[in-house]
């Protein structure tokens, strides 16, 4: 029997990193806002404060590439976010997060359309990409586990 994984994901920008939960029972994630990324660097403090409130098994971070699936102008900059994130000693992976902002803001003019008041932030299509990239990684996770050619699963 496998024990219930949590995951961090984040959508990394380089003035605000969108911030998700996800869990894979259920392979859904729900948005947990964004921190901030300046000059001065990563607010590290808000990422340690959400290990120790959610305490996931994992990070996941969204990789950036082109439509082409060639680099991004930014890849080198999640790279070395990725780095820091290893202060946490937590596992990490990437899933290609080509289009998640595109989703996320339809997701959210979807709702907006269907009654739901307010603007709609960059702030919140950040952090509903980070929706998308979690919901990504769950359910490759569960693809994966349900192509073990040995029966076993995590």
């Amino acid at each position: 029997m496998s024990v219930a994984k949590t995951i961090l994901a984040f959508d990394f920008g380089l003035r605000r990193i969108g911030v998700a939960i996800g869990q894979d029972v259920t392979q859904s994630a729900s948005p947990l806002g964004v921190i901030a990324n300046r000059d001065d660097g990563v607010d590290h403090s808000s990422i340690a404060a959400l290990v120790k409130e959610w305490r996931p098994n994992g990070i996941v971070v969204g990789m950036p590439s082109h439509a082409d699936g060639s680099p991004s102008d930014i890849q080198e900059a999640v790279l070395a976010f990725i780095e820091e994130l290893r202060r946490y000693d937590l596992d990490i992976d990437t899933v290609d997060e080509r289009y998640t902002s595109v989703e996320a803001e339809q997701t959210l003019k979807q709702a907006r359309a269907a009654g739901t008041r307010g603007r709609i932030s960059k702030e919140m299509i950040d952090s509903a990409a980070a929706v998308f990239i979690a919901e990504r990684y769950l359910s490759s996770r569960a693809a994966d586990n349900m192509h073990r050619e040995d029966g076993q699963y995590d």
